[in-house]
């Protein structure tokens, strides 16, 4: 994620922002552009989820942006809470969207229900009391078609079943990075001799009885020694899930990463002093020619960037009496899996 600027005053937005705070200027985000334009001017429209979802990024004049055209449906409105768990929904989305409109990654709606290869979204919510007999929605992932309970955007039940599931981690933006790793599965390596060949080398064979996979993950739970090989437990359940977890962590690593390199934010330097803080201070300005979310060449530079970052922000979130910011540790093994992910968008991305 990169900082912006006010395309009238050229002050710094957010990701996030409709207004500039300077000049009260309305703005949207334009993913063709990659930075944010004035609402309602050169042919510049707001989305129509502006007021339903406050979606800030433009459309055609009269219709959804390209964030909101892959919706197929929404949560029902008239529960009470629904709008806000929506809202936060399409804030996760729309992050998520932005990394692989940045990666030159095809991020098309689906034409129709047969079609195979766009993508839509159902955000739906478990039918009360649901138990045996009753719908129960899990979120997940069916030849683009991207389900999500709308019950995440809850703090409290998102938490709950963090727990539940004994996961180190678990948020609306993971969710979705996650199941739209298995989509680009489908679309960059199933139908790819030689990157399926390489896949199955590193990840194991996915034809492996899936189901059957996660029967046992649940029952037994993951084998010893899992950490050496998979960035999580449910990574070791079975290839295609090791496949959307290991995408999951490069895309955060990465998104994270575009955000320091657009603060000129310096890694690694232990001590600083008061003029090393000023030209921090002075630099930390909007910089939308700052390096693409997944730059070309070797991993390693980018990953040992990371190591740095992580432990840095892990050590900082402990004296405030926060959980790790990422509570996670990156093997040699894991680290191959993540350089053969970026090995793979340098590849096959187009910018």
């Amino acid at each position: 994620m990169k900082l912006f600027v006010c395309p009238n005053c050229s002050q710094r937005l957010y990701f996030e922002n409709a207004q500039c705070l300077n000049c009260s200027s309305f703005v949207s985000y334009d993913p063709d552009a990659g930075g944010f334009v004035l609402s309602g001017v050169d042919g510049h429209f707001q989305c129509l989820n502006a007021t339903e979802c406050s979606c800030n990024w433009t459309a055609p004049e009269g219709s959804f942006c390209r964030a909101c055209a892959l919706n197929k449906i929404i949560p029902d409105l008239s529960v009470d809470g629904n709008r806000q768990r929506w809202t936060r929904v399409e804030a996760a989305k729309r992050r998520a969207i932005y990394s692989f409109f940045a990666f030159g990654l095809p991020v098309e709606p689906k034409s129709s229900p047969d079609d195979q290869t766009g993508i839509a979204f159902d955000f739906l919510a478990s039918t009360p009391g649901a138990g045996p007999g009753g719908e129960h929605i899990l979120t997940g992932h069916d030849n683009g078609l991207i389900t999500l309970n709308v019950a995440e955007a809850d703090s409290a039940e998102r938490e709950k079943m963090r727990v539940e599931m004994g996961e180190n981690y678990r948020t609306l933006l993971g969710h979705f990075r996650h199941e739209l790793g298995h989509y680009y599965w489908d679309r960059l390596i199933r139908d790819d001799p030689a990157w399926l060949e390489e896949f199955r080398a590193m990840f194991g064979d996915e034809t492996l009885d899936y189901e059957q996979a996660l029967q046992t993950h649940y029952a037994e739970g993951p084998k010893p020694g899992w950490q050496e090989s998979h960035i999580s437990a449910y990574a070791a359940s079975h290839p295609w899930e090791d496949w959307a977890e290991t995408w999951a962590h490069y895309i955060h690593i990465t998104d994270t990463l575009e955000m320091v390199a657009a603060l000129n934010f310096p890694l690694g330097k232990l001590e600083t002093t008061e003029n090393d803080r000023k030209q921090v201070t002075e630099q930390a300005q909007p910089d939308e020619s700052a390096p693409p979310a997944a730059p070309e060449g070797d991993f390693a530079p980018i990953l040992a960037r990371w190591l740095v970052l992580s432990e840095a922000s892990n050590a900082i979130n402990r004296c405030m009496g926060l959980p790790d910011l990422y509570p996670f540790v990156i093997s040699q093994t894991i680290g191959q899996k993540l350089g053969f992910v970026h090995r793979l968008l340098t590849s096959k991305a187009s910018r």
